[in-house]
């Protein structure tokens, strides 16, 4: 950790590509100033920065949260559709495809 701030990643990831961008910010920074942060530098991309879902490694978060040093801060895209039940409905039809 930095004597003047912490370190943290903001990552969003589009079936396409992956951003992320790294940033340095005060030790009492939350998950809503790490996203402003990432916003300013991040140039034109196309990110949910006001509705996605946010998390830490995989974990779901408030913005509120007061991230520590080296967090992955990620936002969270929305799936078109529940994994699972895509699965159930192709398990589904490969029973109906053998009967």
């Amino acid at each position: 950790m930095s004597v003047r701030g912490k370190r943290c990643v903001v990552a969003f990831a589009t079936r396409e590509r992956q951003y992320l961008w790294p940033l340095e910010l005060p030790l009492t920074a939350t998950i809503a100033e790490a996203l402003a942060a990432a916003r300013r530098v991040s140039g034109a991309a196309a990110v949910p920065w006001e509705t996605a879902a946010v998390g830490v490694f995989g974990e779901a978060r408030a913005r509120s949260h007061v991230f520590t040093d080296g967090d992955r801060i990620e936002l969270y895209r929305a799936l078109p559709r529940d994994p699972r039940e895509r699965r159930r409905e192709q398990v589904a039809r490969a029973r109906r495809a053998r009967s």
